[in-house]
């Protein structure tokens, strides 16, 4: 089945069981309801998804599990990340022996370093695969920024880049890729704060953190900004982004599965290490999830 580049992909967050180990059957009916909800797809592996704590074979295993609960419902489009070129290179292969329909992928854990030594990582990734990919682009969280420039550079040189995931929280990249690239790449949101701004500059796609607690809330949001109903999305919008916001700070994994929580679909359980929100902090997060859930809008 061809890959479709546009709509709401979850970056799925992952729920870690009390003895420390993926909980493989929540994946499975977590991934189920949110497609149930109206998702696109399913991106694991991320950075919501805590991969930088996942071992090589707990992903192809998360992976795996994802493929197989959606049974070809949605495309499953794993985060590629590592802190070595060889190792984000079998996670390619791995990822589309067991199934998968497309690749996120991000520049290397730890290092980053020169525009050169970025290319290189992303092109061997692209070599290594014939998958449509995903650019991720996102330097407040890893400190390398991939410029429009390079961009079109690569999807000069790769037919399977077929999509940038855009992070800057600079809402004009999005409209210098496209006068750069045209429609040869589809752009996505990355920034749950973001959605409204970036689909109105031309954004086909949203990759989405709190619709792991929120699904019906973030779908009705996203089809409102692409269907142009700017005044039930803005309203929408405003209940909906103090909740939104908890996906750009540096704790967001902790706080989104705080909300999940708090709706009854998840545990707040994270890998060391983080740990979860406490003290004050979990109190205002607490005060805010509460509020919006109290106030939780109608979607009729």
């Amino acid at each position: 089945m061809q890959m479709n580049w546009q709509g709401l992909m979850p970056a799925i967050t992952t729920q870690i069981a009390a003895d420390g180990q993926i909980d493989h059957d929540f994946v499975a009916r977590h991934v189920t309801w949110l497609v149930d909800h109206g998702c696109d797809g399913i991106v694991p592996c991320g950075s919501l998804g805590e991969g930088a704590t996942l071992d090589f074979e707990e992903k192809v295993e998360l992976m795996s599990t994802c493929v197989d609960a959606l049974g070809g419902r949605a495309p499953v489009v794993p985060g590629i990340a590592a802190t070595s070129t060889r190792t984000a290179v079998r996670l390619c292969e791995r990822a589309k022996a067991v199934g998968c329909r497309g690749l996120m992928i991000l520049p290397p854990y730890v290092h980053a370093g020169d525009s050169h030594e970025t290319r290189a990582h992303f092109e061997a990734m692209l070599a290594a695969t014939d998958l449509p990919c995903m650019l991720y682009n996102n330097p407040i969280a890893y400190g390398v920024d991939v410029r429009p420039e390079q961009v079109a550079e690569f999807a000069a040189r790769h037919p399977n880049l077929r999509a940038v995931k855009e992070s800057s929280g600079d809402v004009r990249r999005i409209t210098a890729i496209r006068a750069l690239c045209g429609d040869r790449l589809a752009l996505f949101v990355g920034l749950d704060d973001l959605v409204l701004e970036g689909v109105a500059m031309g954004a086909c796609g949203w990759i989405a953190g709190l619709v792991n607690a929120l699904p019906a809330e973030s779908v009705r949001l996203f089809e409102l900004a692409r269907a142009g109903e700017r005044e039930k999305a803005a309203a929408l919008y405003r209940w909906f982004l103090p909740l939104l916001r908890m996906d750009t700070v540096p704790e967001f994994v902790q706080l989104i599965k705080l909300v999940q929580h708090e709706v009854g679909h998840g545990t707040e359980v994270v890998r060391a290490p983080r740990m979860p929100i406490s003290g004050r902090a979990r109190d205002v997060a607490l005060a805010t999830i509460r509020d919006a859930l109290r106030t939780r809008p109608s979607l009729r």
